[in-house]
């Protein structure tokens, strides 16, 4: 897999721990609208899991990610009326998870935070063969590791497939300070792929 220094996106179902089988029928979504708790743990079960990663990729610990998730699912039943059937459901939950992890993070300020470290200039790997070694989990490791702004901005870039002017629109900074923290988290993801390999 191809993942620093191109525009080709992180798939990460493939792992993520599913509880159910993924489907929420039209009829569970009627349920819900209605309040009824079976139909809201039959979205919960289908879909926890999935959004679970989404939260962990943008917070970076279990513990903060738990509670984006838990966040989400309140924000999801509350607007549930919003959603109108027409493309898919899961689809329609992840920009809420995720856009309820992005008012987290822009109410810690994250991207000024992370302005400071310019450390991750300086050093640049072109090792491919490293790239090829490190496994899914330990790659998501890393990116967990990286500051949160550099981390934030990589995962809408990398994983959910946002411009720089999306980015910049969602987070209210420019483009050229998405580019900066995607290229600085880019450097950072390397040097410690090149530390480890």
């Amino acid at each position: 897999m191809q993942l620093l220094g191109t525009k080709k996106h992180l798939d990460t179902r493939e792992e993520t721990p599913k509880k159910g089988n993924g489907q929420v029928t039209a009829e569970v979504l009627e349920a819900c609208k209605k309040g009824n708790p079976r139909a809201q743990k039959a979205v919960y079960d289908a879909l926890s899991g999935k959004m679970f990663a989404v939260c962990l990729r943008y917070m970076g610990d279990r513990e903060t990610a738990a509670d984006i998730l838990q966040d989400g699912f309140v924000t999801l039943f509350t607007k549930l009326e919003s959603y109108s059937g027409e493309g898919s459901f899961e689809g329609w939950a992840r920009k809420i998870f995720v856009n309820t992890a992005l008012m987290s993070l822009r109410k810690k300020d994250v991207l000024r935070q992370s302005e400071d470290v310019d450390a991750a200039w300086n050093v640049v790997s072109d090792s491919p063969s490293a790239i090829q070694q490190i496994g899914y989990r330990e790659l998501v490791g890393m990116i967990a590791s990286l500051p949160p702004g550099f981390r934030t901005v990589f995962n809408m870039y990398v994983v959910e497939g946002y411009s720089h002017k999306e980015i910049a629109e969602a987070l209210g900074v420019s483009e050229a300070t998405s580019r900066s923290q995607l290229q600085r988290a880019r450097v950072l993801l390397q040097n410690k792929i090149k530390d480890k390999y």
